[in-house]
């Protein structure tokens, strides 16, 4: 008797008061994925979208052909970065609670992601993020106090309270402005790879966006174009294994890696530790030497974990295990780095706790600073005219003569 067709739910491998379990997850050894030469074609390397590109073992020491064999130095400086985006995102969420601010995301877990391929990738690279990518501003020199004014909406603020908080922008810094639109990203980044491949330059894009959104139509245009032109881009999917509250199996993960999506196209994509700094340096290297030799886009899929809710917004203890974060296989990405220059013996126990404590009083003087030009309670405010301002080159009449009766209702 021929079996009945039916309807398929993804289901999460575990709910609240379950046991965690990330048996879904192939994960392979550290060092066993050999690296190609960039020249590679696609069809060649298709192993790369479902294997696990890892460099750091369990005992914390590099592995294989992927480790790009960088300084402690270096390694210090990425190990530092991730630290002050993790203690950012505590002090903001902690100020949320207090009701200083009115909404924040944070990138518990994901640091590694955005440090280590901002270190990868060259000052002239443009950026489109996503709303974790607050590392990534970090390290491209956006300072503490303006992106804190974002969230506060003063005076300061850079977006002139017309964004949300957390949707920052830095256009000297070469980072587009994050969109509260998911996958609206991608299409940008691919159409300014293609300007700067019409224009002949050695700029290539990069974007981000999680695994729910590409479930979005704005993801598929994108890798469409991208594989037609060849566009110089690196299309980066962070999996942290939930959207929201809904499992990352919903937007097609449980057939396939999400790397794998652009194989049809002929983009080859690399499935990487996401939670190992340096794996994922390397890997982004690799993509970004292939872009700017003319051999086109490149899927990475960071393969990490959403260590805490998806907002202040959220509350996950509705929708998966208290310890899952602890319980997922690839650890912490800054407690793996800092094991492993430790094991290397090029750090310790006592610089990182003085790091800690420098950067906790850091980001205290930088809030202090940032609420003298207003907080949502108390001046100085924005001036309300301004909402006028930065839409038309030409302001319309319509909108002239608004301004003029606000302006004389005021007086």
């Amino acid at each position: 008797m021929a079996r009945q067709s039916r309807l398929h739910i993804p289901h999460p491998s575990a709910r609240p008061g379950e046991k965690p379990d990330f048996s879904y997850l192939d994960l392979s050894p550290a060092g066993s994925v050999e690296k190609p030469s960039i020249d590679v074609r696609t069809r060649d390397i298709e192993n790369l979208s479902t294997d696990l590109v890892r460099v750091l073992d369990d005992e914390h020491h590099a592995q294989g052909e992927w480790n790009p064999n960088l300084d402690p130095e270096k390694l210090q400086i990425g190990l530092r970065w991730m630290l002050l985006n993790r203690i950012f995102d505590q002090r903001l969420w902690q100020i949320q609670r207090q009701g200083q601010i009115s909404f924040y995301m944070e990138s518990k877990g994901e640091e590694a992601v955005s440090i280590a391929q901002g270190m990868a990738l060259r000052a002239g690279d443009m950026c489109f993020p996503s709303y974790r990518n607050t590392g990534l501003f970090l390290y491209r020199g956006t300072k503490l106090v303006d992106m804190m004014c974002q969230c506060l909406s003063n005076t300061r603020d850079m977006c002139k309270g017309r964004q949300l908080p957390i949707l920052y922008h830095n256009k000297d810094a070469n980072i587009f402005s994050i969109s509260g639109n998911l996958g609206t990203q991608y299409p940008h980044a691919v159409g300014w790879a293609m300007a700067s491949a019409i224009k002949g330059e050695d700029h290539i894009a990069a974007s981000w966006l999680g695994d729910g959104a590409t479930a979005e139509a704005d993801f598929h245009y994108a890798i469409t174009f991208a594989a037609v032109y060849q566009a110089p881009v690196i299309l980066n999917i962070v999996n942290n294994q939930w959207a929201i509250s809904t499992f990352q199996g919903f937007a097609g993960g449980e057939r396939r890696p999400f790397a794998a999506r652009g194989i049809g196209l002929g983009i080859p994509g690399i499935r990487v530790d996401g939670n190992d700094f340096l794996a994922v340096y390397s890997a982004t290297l690799w993509a970004a030497d292939r872009a700017r030799r003319g051999g086109g886009p490149t899927i990475i899929e960071h393969v990490t974990y959403r260590g805490g809710a998806h907002s202040t917004s959220d509350d996950p203890t509705k929708y998966r295990p208290k310890d899952e974060w602890e319980a997922f296989p690839l650890g912490d990405p800054v407690e793996r780095l800092k094991q492993h220059l430790i094991t290397e013996g090029h750090w310790s126990e006592e610089q990182h706790q003085a790091v800690l404590d420098e950067y906790k009083e850091k980001i205290t003087e930088a809030w202090k600073e940032a609420r003298t030009f207003g907080t949502m309670t108390q001046g100085p405010f924005l001036d309300p005219s301004e909402m006028f301002d930065d839409v038309y080159a030409d302001l319309p009449e319509h909108l002239i003569k608004q301004r003029r009766e606000m302006l004389e209702l005021e007086s």
